[in-house]
């Protein structure tokens, strides 16, 4: 079951994380490639991964177990 509105669950964090280091890795990797060379800059992957994760959270926390945004459970 998926949290309510205005709440989060365990499985809301751990989606949390998972999509936090997932988007630090693509960017990273990405902008790298793009640079032409294989460096890593870690001030930007923590960014990343933070911005990510906080947005995911924040998604979760004002949506429903019905994937409707603030709207309170039927």
């Amino acid at each position: 079951m998926k949290s309510s509105f205005l709440s989060l669950s365990t499985k809301d964090f751990i989606k949390g994380l998972v999509v936090a280091v997932l988007t630090s890795v693509i960017t990273i990797v990405y902008t790298s490639l793009q640079a032409g060379s294989l460096n890593f800059d870690f001030k930007l992957i923590a960014s990343t991964g933070l911005s990510s994760a906080l947005a995911y959270i924040l998604k979760n926390l004002v949506t429903n177990s019905n994937d409707e945004i603030m709207k309170k459970e039927k």
